[in-house]
């Protein structure tokens, strides 16, 4: 298997830091505290982005709250430092592309991470050039500067996969990997590259700069792809599994807010999320992601999906054999939630 370097090295961290912890304590998962009459859970996302709208919705309508929850919200910057906040159990319930969870397995990670409940089923960014193309098309991109994302990581596995789609070798572009997640926006207006992977707010803001077009959505390209999911500790889920149900509870209300209001909406209740982003803005970037069908109506991670994520790394290089649905994923709370 070819390994991502950084992932592994913090990976391994993780898992050293975890084990001491676990001789001096006694114990291989902490019990969640309680706060007042709600029980603390830390979530750790891989980023904060408008793309996980539901998951907002959840924690502004005060869905968590309702299920006896006190949600703790820390941003990871990067599924790798996610999954090391999950394994040493600085969080309890990690959130990311489930890609990590993969990886950790592969690495042979004993309390290994479950993925629970999926939120997005399709690729969030989006492909931005330097000048509009009306007819754009992705062989457009053979000899091309792009800016791409991380090795192993689900932004740059999915660009691989849609070159692939489209019978382009990934050696035919010019994919820079160098820079680090969250300043690609800001190479490229700085004059790097002359095509660049974007999130939201990025690409939007990139075209109301007049920095860059975006002229293809890689979340329409690639089709339904299990983008994030929301993991923990197979031993946290064995003790806690009443506090796993009420968090899906909460994400399933969160999905079905999605599901029947508007964009605009959603963008007021996802607002004090994101209050550097004025709400045209915030309303233009939840309407883009609610047209693409980039959340899922329930929250069960189907094994054709899982399926389908392996085979993406496997294309990528990334694993050289898949691993059993079951070791990496229940359903059974995002179907009881459902039934709720």
């Amino acid at each position: 298997m070819k390994k991502e370097k950084k992932f592994i090295a913090l990976l391994l961290s993780a898992v050293m830091l975890f084990s001491m912890t676990a001789l001096l304590t006694g114990c291989g998962s902490k019990e969640p505290a309680a706060t007042g009459d709600k029980t603390h859970v830390v979530l750790n996302e891989v980023a904060h982005s408008i793309f996980y709208a539901p998951m907002y919705v959840a924690i502004e309508e005060n869905y968590f709250a309702e299920e006896g929850l006190d949600v703790e919200l820390v941003t990871g910057y990067g599924a790798d430092k996610t999954m090391t906040a999950l394994l040493s159990g600085e969080a309890d319930i990690g959130f990311m592309g489930a890609e990590a969870t993969i990886y950790s397995y592969a690495e042979g990670v004993e309390d290994s991470a479950v993925n629970f409940a999926q939120l997005t089923q399709r690729a969030g960014n989006f492909l931005v050039a330097r000048e509009p193309i009306d007819d754009f098309s992705w062989d457009m991109l053979k000899g091309k500067d792009v800016l791409g994302g991380r090795a192993g990581g689900m932004p740059e596995m999915v660009f691989e996969y849609i070159l692939s789609m489209n019978n382009i070798d990934k050696s035919e572009v010019n994919i820079d990997q160098s820079i680090d997640f969250g300043s690609t926006a800001a190479a490229f207006s700085g004059g790097q590259g002359e095509f660049t992977v974007e999130f939201e707010p990025h690409a939007t803001s990139l075209e109301l700069k007049g920095d860059g077009y975006v002229v293809a959505s890689l979340g329409e390209a690639s089709g339904y792809v299990p983008y994030t999911s929301f993991s923990a500790k197979k031993s946290y889920i064995e003790k806690n599994p009443e506090v796993i149900q009420a968090f899906t509870n909460a994400l399933q209300k969160g999905m079905e807010y999605c599901s029947s209001h508007t964009s605009k909406e959603i963008a007021e209740a996802i607002s004090p999320q994101f209050p550097e982003t004025d709400m045209e803005t915030l309303e233009i970037i939840v309407e883009r992601y609610a047209e693409q069908d980039t959340w899922k109506t329930d929250l069960a991670f189907e094994k054709e999906s899982f399926d389908l994520l392996q085979n993406i790394l496997m294309d990528a290089g990334e694993l050289e054999t898949g691993f059993p649905y079951e070791e990496l994923v229940t359903t059974d709370f995002a179907k009881k939630a459902v039934s709720q």
